[in-house]
Order: structure tokens, then C-alpha cells, then sequence
């Protein structure tokens, strides 16, 4: 059992438990459920359903990443994962004790995740708690099947330790 989960649900769509496509390394994906960006072209329109997925104790999915020696880290997927910043974030710290790497997905551009997290701790904590962030919305019209790790040439991955450092975006090396 972890400190601090206390019954912590989050609401997902699933999880994929071992993955090689949703960052870099050998990665848990936890695709989040609900997202109101209802991009066109969306490859997970299953997960925009605020209602819909399943609700899940913290300390199962903690309990999964206990079980796998191999995983580099988790990554947050969706959906938004900034629809559930609270719970997201407490995982992703547990994550991070555990010497693991954590990417997400949104469909907000860090700027704007940026201004959301002046006013709201929450949203503030997750992306303190983000290594590679992978952000804006898939764009259909700037689909782009050679890139990686992104599906629309608008979408950044951002080494966030370091733009965090810096100021300013900069990109995860070889990600541009």
C-alpha cells in the first residue's frame, strides 16, 4: 500500500502495459478518459467521453508498475491528461521515486498549460512532475506518419527539466 494514495481514483480509458511507441524506452501508457479538444482525425476518440472508461485506485496502477522490473516509465495519455492533473500528479511523483521517467500527451500547448498552472496548483504540479512533454493539439491537416512520437507537425516533445531551466521550449534532443 502507498502513502498518500488514500483511495485516489482516476478515471481512465485503459492502460497498455508495456509500450515502445508512446516515448522513448519500454513505457506503461495510461490513456486518460474525457477531453473537450475533440480534435478532428483524433486516433483515441473513444477516450473524450467524460463519463465514459473505467474509474481506478492509484495503488492498482501503482501496484502494475511494481510488477514490471523493465519499465523506463509511464506515460500519460488520453484523453486529457490535464483533466485529472490531481491524481496524475501524485502517480507520476510515485513514478519518479521509483527512478522512472514520465512523458504526457495534451493537447494543450505548454503555454497555455503554463498560464493554467498560475491559478491552479494542480495542473502546476503536473508538469512539475513531467519529463517529455508532448504537447497541441493533433491537427489533421499536419498529419505526419514519419514523425516520432507526435502525429501532427504542430505537436512539440518537450524536454521540460530543461525548458523549465532555460525559459523558454526546447526540444527533446533528436525530436525536431
Amino acid at each position: 500500500m502507498v502513502d498518500g494514495f488514500d483511495n485516489t481514483t482516476v478515471r481512465l480509458s485503459g492502460i497498455v502495459s508495456e509500450s515502445v511507441v508512446d516515448g522513448v524506452g519500454f513505457r506503461m501508457t495510461v490513456f486518460t478518459q474525457g477531453c473537450t479538444h475533440n480534435c478532428k482525425g483524433c486516433h483515441n476518440p473513444q477516450t473524450h467521453d467524460p463519463l465514459g472508461g473505467e474509474i481506478v485506485d492509484l495503488q492498482f496502477i501503482a501496484d502494475e508498475i511494481d510488477k514490471d522490473p523493465l519499465l523506463d516509465g509511464i506515460t500519460l495519455s488520453g484523453g486529457e491528461p490535464f483533466m485529472q492533473p490531481k491524481p496524475l500528479a501524485m502517480l507520476c511523483k510515485y513514478v519518479h521515486e521509483r527512478g522512472m521517467n514520465v512523458w504526457c500527451y495534451s493537447g494543450y500547448t505548454y503555454e497555455q498549460l503554463r498560464e493554467k498552472a498560475e491559478t491552479d496548483a494542480d495542473v502546476s504540479a503536473l508538469l512539475a512532475e513531467t519529463d517529455v512533454l508532448v504537447d497541441g493539439p493533433f491537427i489533421e491537416e499536419k498529419k505526419d506518419l514519419r514523425l516520432k512520437f507526435r502525429g501532427s507537425s504542430n505537436q512539440r516533445v518537450i524536454d521540460m527539466k530543461k525548458t523549465e531551466k532555460q525559459g523558454s521550449v526546447v526540444w527533446l534532443d533528436g525530436m525536431q
